[in-house]
This record gives C-alpha cells, structure tokens and sequence, in this order.
C-alpha cells in the first residue's frame, strides 16, 4: 500500500482546513486508517483514527470536537478536517494504515505511512 497525504498549507487561527490520504492497492478497505502529526522538536503523536468501515472513529483529547477523521473506501481515501485550528496545531501530518483493521494510538501498530503535509497556523 502507498500512501499520498494533500491538503496542507498555511490557514490563521480559527480557519479550516481538510487532509487527503489516497491510497493504492485494493485492499484498502480492510485497513485501519490513523493520523498523526509531529510538531518541530517534538515527537510524533496520535490525532485520530478510524476503522476499516468507518464505524469506530477516536480522537486525542487535543484535537477532539475540532477534528473529524472519516473515509471513502470506494475512492481509497481518508480525510481529516480540521475546524478552529490553533497555532499548536502547527505540525507535519502524516496518515498511515494498519493491517490489522481497527484504529491505533501507537505508531508500531501501523504498516504503512504516507509522506507528510505541513499544516501551518499563524497567530
């Protein structure tokens, strides 16, 4: 599976902005889906996660009410949006996928990762 992240860019606080995660292979739609961001000089962290259906989301509490994962399996494709954005949000975010179904909060659980999109929130 490979994976293309789009969509990121610079917004100011309080803007929006929706992530794109396109995926090859047929397979897809049996994947668990993350994303995840990693700020400058920081470690990568968990944002959100969906299952292969799109039936179970879950969310860091940093990002929860702000942020909605969902997913297209027809078009092999999942989104992040993202509503009130904050300069903390400031990040690279990467999507990755899972074999195993189900959404993870630790990156070792995920097979595959896309190459990151810089989101930039200015004050």
């Amino acid at each position: 599976v490979q994976l293309q992240a789009s969509g990121g860019g610079l917004v100011q606080a309080g803007g929006s902005l929706r992530l794109s995660c396109a995926a090859s292979g047929r397979t897809f739609s049996s994947y668990g889906m993350g994303w995840f961001r990693q700020a400058p000089g920081k470690e990568r962290e968990f944002v959100a996660g969906i299952n292969w259906s799109g039936g179970s989301t879950y969310y860091s509490d940093s990002v929860k009410g702000r942020f909605t994962i969902s997913r297209d399996n027809a078009k092999n494709t999942v989104y992040l949006q993202m509503n009130s954005l904050k300069p903390e949000d400031t990040a690279v975010y990467y999507c990755a996928a899972s074999r195993g179904s189900m959404w993870h909060i630790r990156l070792n659980q995920y097979n595959y990762w896309g190459q990151g999109t810089l989101v930039t929130v200015s004050s």
